[in-house]
């Protein structure tokens, strides 16, 4: 039996804002519209569904997830981007391994993880 990821979804009251706010902040690209739902995202080789409610599921909905991680070679102004760009700094902490590391929370509770080489 194989596993290959196929997407992270992410649902948002407004998917187009919050799509914007990972394009300008984190360099996603709009790969296309999910039609009357929202936007799928490509996040550097990461598929992101992004989308409101879907009225068909009839499963509990929530908004957000729980968070992802990107790797950077200049943690220092991608906080300092993101943070001016309405995200919210949650942590800083070096690993044990000595790579610097930032948890952000960004639209719709949604928390990321910047993660920079130890230099």
């Amino acid at each position: 039996m194989a596993f290959e990821l196929n997407h992270v979804h992410v649902k948002s009251p407004d998917p187009q804002q919050t799509a914007k706010f990972y394009v300008d902040n984190l360099g996603a690209e709009i790969m296309g519209e999910i039609p009357g739902r929202g936007v799928r995202l490509n996040l550097h080789g990461l598929t992101i569904n992004l989308t409101t409610h879907v009225e068909d599921q009839k499963r509990q909905q929530h908004y957000g997830m729980e968070h992802f991680a990107l790797n950077t070679d200049d943690i220092d102004t991608v906080v300092n981007n993101l943070t001016s760009s309405g995200a919210k700094l949650l942590e800083e902490m070096t690993s044990q391994t000595g790579r610097r590391v930032c948890f952000l929370e960004g639209p719709d509770g949604v928390q990321f993880e910047l993660i920079q080489a130890a230099s």
